[in-house]
């Protein structure tokens, strides 16, 4: 199971960015899926997340300016980032709950992580 991410770079403040996270391989079944961020010298910090269902939450600092949603037929997730500002400067990691087969339980899988720069 893989989770490859693409859609970072260098961006002014103010503008948009959307990231984009697929999940290929053998799998059964994805619940949750979120996508976390890593400044640097700073803990990995949860951004936003989205059930199977669709339910979402999202960190207090990105309220109102990133929207995160998934398409379960396509097994991937986005985050459209707007309104950058330079402290959203990190990289940016998608997560997943995978489920390999029937009777296995959900195990946490991460994609490489894609860079994102706000430039002020």
């Amino acid at each position: 199971v893989q989770l490859q991410a693409c859609g970072g770079g260098l961006v002014q403040a103010g503008g948009s960015l959307r990231l984009s996270c697929a999940a290929s391989g053998s799998f059964f079944d994805i619940n949750n899926m979120a996508w976390y961020r890593q400044a640097p010298g700073e803990k990995r910090e949860l951004v936003a997340a989205i059930s199977q269902g669709g339910g979402t939450n999202y960190a207090d600092s990105v309220k109102g300016r990133f929207t995160i949603s998934r398409d379960n037929a396509q097994n991937t997730v986005y985050l459209q980032m707007d309104r950058l500002k330079p402290e959203d400067t990190a990289v940016y990691y998608c997560y997943a709950g995978i489920k390999r087969g029937m009777y296995t339980r959900y195990d946490s899988e991460w994609g490489q992580g894609t860079l994102v720069t706000v430039s002020s």
